[in-house]
């Protein structure tokens, strides 16, 4: 299987023609829901959708890191994230997809320390 970027756009397709729906409406459905997620996070919600994962932000803490073009310690400040941590079903289908290629080493982390999304990189 290659890798591929599949937008928003390409989803609201999808999701208008198996429902019947126009791509416009669909497409402003998409977006009011992941307004509705961005504001409840924004808010300290933890969102959680079954089978499907559970959102929530998180404050790392303050910390010495080490720059490593010039191997330089620096203070990184506290900042609050969003952590996502999947869902058993799609865990299931992902790591069944991975074992049907072969990537039987590979898998799906269950949660805190692969799944951080940095506000505003989403």
């Amino acid at each position: 299987m290659s890798r591929q970027t599949i937008a928003k756009r390409t989803i609201a397709e999808r999701i208008a023609e198996r429902q019947g729906l126009g791509q416009i409406q669909t497409l402003q459905i998409i977006q009011a829901f992941l307004d509705e997620i961005i504001e409840e996070l924004a808010q300290g919600n933890r969102l959680e959708f079954r089978d499907f994962g559970v959102f929530e932000t998180v404050v790392r803490k303050a910390r010495t890191a080490l720059n490593p073009k010039t191997l330089e310690k620096v203070q990184v400040g506290s900042k609050v994230v969003v952590k996502f941590k999947v869902g058993r079903l799609m865990k299931e289908k992902v790591e069944k997809l991975l074992a049907a290629e072969g990537n039987a080493g590979g898998g799906v982390s269950g949660g805190d320390n692969g799944g951080n999304v940095a506000p505003g990189s989403t």
